[in-house]
């Protein structure tokens, strides 16, 4: 299953500018050719990612859609949290999200990058109160589901036993697969969806840079890249840029071979795995739609995928068990916090 990943709607400082009329086109493109969910949070823009996909929503059937938004570890505070879902909701415009999600996991270091509100970072929400809040807002139609998003094994784990979370939202692409060590295995084990995001890696892997030096400073602080020329980077490491510009260099060359484009073999060998319940892509034209829906469509020879793994798989081992992209190894968002 594809689905719509909302972040550049409202626009704002990391996608630039997009005009209301631009997601108007691009949503009522993708429902009509498909696609049915769509993600968004309250952070993305400032809250304009999801005002924008009210907007594009209003007056189309509400049952032919599924909403999906997150909110921050910062706001899951008892009573905070159900008065900033009732803030999703108006911004959507709907009476209900089909899943709402946390954001990352709940604890100082990962709200630090939600808040700069010391006094809540000092006293993070305890877990069995964020989720007796949301098991209160599903059982008042305010939410369907309950999701969690960068949540890795052990925090899974803490979670309290008796509630139902459907979903773990996780970046997952041909460049970034370090789930598939542990968090991916335990999602398929426990029953729990897994929704994927970054699946083209920020443009890398629709081919819109000739080369590693090309990407922009914002989308190259992931430790793939040496933080060393990036002032934006955090992860304080000296990246894989070897691994990464082989990996990318030999996947180019499986395209030319077979035909295909960059942005079919990266989505397409993410919907091969049978594991992924759903991939998130955006899109900001309805031509872009089309082109990642053939994308989806496209079925993947099964010896092609294990090139694919092999291609990629030193990288994926440089990398390790780390799916938190942004960080160094040592202040992994997705397994701080926990004894």
């Amino acid at each position: 299953m594809l689905g719509m990943g909302c972040w550049s709607f409202g626009g704002g400082g990391y996608w630039g500018k997009v005009d209301q009329s631009e997601v108007n086109k691009v949503v009522a493109a993708a429902i009509e050719f498909g696609i049915t969910y769509f993600d968004t949070a309250e952070v993305y823009n400032e809250g304009r990612s999801e005002r924008s996909l009210g907007i594009a929503l209003e007056g189309l059937p509400r049952e032919k859609v599924l909403i999906g938004s997150k909110i921050a570890p910062s706001n899951c505070y008892p009573g905070m949290l159900t008065s900033h879902c009732e803030d999703s909701l108006r911004r959507l415009r709907t009476d209900y999200l089909d899943l709402y999600m946390i954001h990352w996991p709940v604890h100082p270091h990962a709200m630090r990058h939600f808040t700069g509100n010391e006094s809540l970072i000092e006293k993070p929400p305890v877990l069995n109160d964020i989720f007796d809040e949301l098991t209160g807002l599903k059982a008042a139609g305010k939410i369907r589901h309950i999701g969690v998003s960068n949540f890795g094994k052990r925090w899974m784990k803490e979670i309290p036993q008796g509630v139902n979370v459907s979903v773990n939202q996780l970046p997952y692409n041909l460049l970034c697969r370090a789930i598939e060590y542990e968090i991916l295995p335990y999602c398929v084990e426990s029953g729990t969806g897994v929704i994927t995001y970054m699946s083209l890696f920020q443009g890398i892997l629709a081919g819109l840079y000739k080369n590693l030096e090309d990407v922009p400073s914002w989308q190259s602080r992931t430790r793939h890249f040496s933080s060393a020329f990036n002032e934006l980077s955090r992860h304080g490491e000296p990246g894989f840029e070897s691994e990464t510009r082989r990996a990318i260099r030999e996947i180019k060359e499986q395209c030319e071979d077979i035909g295909f484009s960059m942005v079919e073999i990266a989505i397409s060998w993410i919907i091969a795995n049978p594991d992924i319940t759903c991939a998130l892509v955006g899109a900001r034209s309805e031509g872009k739609i089309m082109q990642n829906l053939k994308a989806a469509q496209t079925v993947l020879p099964d010896d092609l995928v294990k090139k694919l793994n092999r291609i990629t798989r030193t990288l994926k081992e440089k990398l390790g068990n780390h799916f938190d992209y942004f960080e160094g190894a040592d202040y992994d968002r997705t397994i701080l916090g926990l004894h």
